[in-house]
């Protein structure tokens, strides 16, 4: 029997409702290269996929190359360079500027972390408290293994600050660099002119940042080290060992 020519197009016209055009994979011009294909003139940053069976058409995708890949350095200057635009800097000495004290790799990773605790727990400011928890989390300073060897700990301090202050607005959201409080300026301060005072140069370091702390009588960071035991004692203690938290495998960053 033979076929009617309008019903093969009506047929040929349904298999494209069936299976649109649209599912067919295209071609994108972009794609080049990923397995070696040795044509006169091929690339060596190439390669090409066998032909498909569906098409008979060659994919190309291109090796990644590390001028392609590579992430930008994004080291730990940058970073250091934001927070210590947040700390304050101590005045160069006019008689001495070499001698111009600055704030040690240690003490500017315990404030960017005193910064981040303080939004974690949606503080609108950086206080006493959130540096005395940027010690902690930065750990690695005598301040910070000081305070864990007396039992005074990240969570204990961060409890006693949720206790002392309360807890934020759920729906609050602090600033990328949430500004210093008062009694935290204060606190910084002090550790630069501790320093100062030595009339050396050298580092501002975090045994100076915790002292400064527990200087500010009434502060939320002197209120909560005082609860967990720390007393002037303890701090005469550890001002005898203030001059040496330098690391000298850190790198000035400034």
């Amino acid at each position: 029997e033979q076929s009617n020519p309008s019903q093969n197009l009506t047929l040929f016209l349904f298999s494209l409702h069936l299976f649109p055009m649209a599912s067919i994979p295209t071609l994108s011009p972009s794609l080049t290269k990923l397995f070696p294909h040795s044509t006169p003139h091929s690339n060596s940053n190439h390669c090409t996929l066998p032909p498909t069976s569906l098409f008979g058409t060659r994919i190309t995708l291109q090796r990644a190359t590390s001028s392609s890949c590579s992430l930008p350095n994004t080291n730990c200057r940058s970073t250091s360079a934001t927070v210590s635009f947040s700390l304050p800097s101590p005045k160069p000495l006019s008689d001495a500027p070499e001698k111009t004290p600055k704030w040690s790799a240690r003490a500017i990773k315990s404030f960017a972390m005193a910064e981040l605790e303080a939004r974690k727990i949606k503080f609108p400011n950086t206080g006493t408290e959130a540096i005395l928890m940027g010690i902690l989390v930065e750990g690695t300073s005598r301040a910070a293994k000081f305070l864990r060897a007396n039992g005074i700990t990240l969570f204990k301090v961060r409890d006693e600050t949720l206790n002392l202050l309360g807890k934020s607005d759920l729906y609050f959201f602090s600033p990328e660099h949430p500004p210093l409080t008062e009694p935290a300026q204060l606190a910084l301060e002090w550790a630069i002119q501790e320093k100062l005072k030595s009339g050396e140069g050298g580092e501002i370091n975090v045994t100076h940042m915790l002292l400064g702390i527990w200087s500010q009588k009434e502060s939320a960071g002197q209120i909560i080290l005082a609860s967990l035991g720390f007393d002037d004692e303890k701090a005469k203690e550890l001002a005898k060992t203030i001059d040496g938290d330098v690391d000298l495998s850190f790198k000035r960053q400034t």
